[in-house]
């Protein structure tokens, strides 16, 4: 694992949390619960067949293992969604169905604090993962949208953070408003105090720096930037901002040297999700960086989505910052 998940695995070990593993049913699910089990920085709920499991994975025997379609626990937590749904027009019956999905299940675990976050994705979509987590979580105090972000890690680079950046929103927000923006910025900011607890420097970026274009999608970012500062003055922020301004310290003197963030920015917010997604994936394959997520932010409480080609270490780090987030 990198320097950054076993930093993240230690901050997680000094304040262990319960993490939900919903998808027992995959092997590479049950790896990672005995990697982290074995490596003691969180305590784990598996979601599957416990006869089942326990057979095949004796390893697993100090593991908690929990089956949403007959643990005794589901009547209560049916109860307790129908409480939670009524008022968008759920009934009990369909409560005590949607309980018995494992990501359903799993929410409710953390909804109800037995567990302080889940970790799925690895056979199911984004959209699966989140749905229940949206419905039922709903968003941070403060939060108006959820978001997400990737944790990068960039080789021999002395941009950023000794070349760790916080990349957003990369996988979730299409084409967010100014406002939407906005949340995401500070959001990132949080993360980035949080998971690397250093000063975030926030740049909002855009083709244009500081009123080099005038255009629709230029002036987006300008009032991201305002509303932003409304939500959170203390953060660092400012934008609009080229990529090679916000980042490199010799073309922020010539473009902006009054900047607060330019050639300094750790955190790196795209204005769609078209430019989010390739930026991160460029940087990830032709600077063979390191890039953890989607990680999640903006919700009540942690659910953080995994690639369906994840591996069992993919789990185990995503758990760890998951741990990280619930503490904080």
């Amino acid at each position: 694992m990198s320097a950054f998940l076993d930093r993240m695995i230690e901050t997680a070990a000094s304040d262990t949390r319960t993490i939900v593993l919903a998808e027992g049913s995959d092997p590479r699910t049950l790896d990672a619960a005995a990697q982290i089990a074995e490596r003691g920085f969180a305590e784990v709920i598996v979601l599957g067949d416990p006869v089942a499991i326990r057979e095949e994975r004796p390893e697993l025997a100090a593991v908690t293992i929990m089956d949403p379609t007959s643990d005794p626990l589901s009547e209560v937590l049916a109860d307790e969604l129908f409480e939670v749904r009524k008022v968008k027009g759920m009934t009990r019956e369909d409560a005590g169905k949607l309980i018995s999905d494992e990501l359903y299940f799993g929410v409710m675990l953390v909804k109800t604090g037995r567990a302080d976050g889940m970790v799925a994705g690895a056979c199911h979509s984004t959209a699966d993962v989140l749905r229940p987590s949206l419905q039922i979580l709903k968003t941070a105090p403060g939060a108006a949208l959820v978001s997400s972000f990737f944790v990068m890690i960039v080789p021999d680079c002395d941009l950023g953070e000794q070349g760790t950046f916080i990349f957003a929103d990369c996988g979730l927000n299409v084409d967010p408003d100014a406002t939407g923006l906005a949340n995401i910025a500070v959001s990132s900011a949080r993360s980035w105090e949080s998971l690397i607890q250093t000063t975030p420097y926030v740049a909002l970026l855009s083709h244009s720096t500081h009123g080099s274009a005038s255009n629709e999608d230029a002036d987006k970012v300008v009032e991201a930037v305002r509303c932003a500062h409304e939500l959170d003055a203390s953060i660092a922020l400012d934008g609009e901002l080229q990529v090679d301004a916000a980042l490199c310290p010799e073309v922020a003197v010539l473009k902006c040297p009054d900047s607060p963030v330019a050639g300094r920015a750790n955190v790196l917010i795209f204005p769609d999700l078209d430019a989010g997604n390739s930026g991160y994936k460029l940087v990830q394959r032709l600077a063979k960086a390191e890039a953890y997520g989607p990680i999640t932010q903006g919700l009540a409480r942690p659910v953080n989505d995994l690639s369906r080609g994840c591996s069992a270490e993919d789990i185990v780090g995503v758990a760890a910052i998951t741990c990280v987030q619930a503490q904080g």
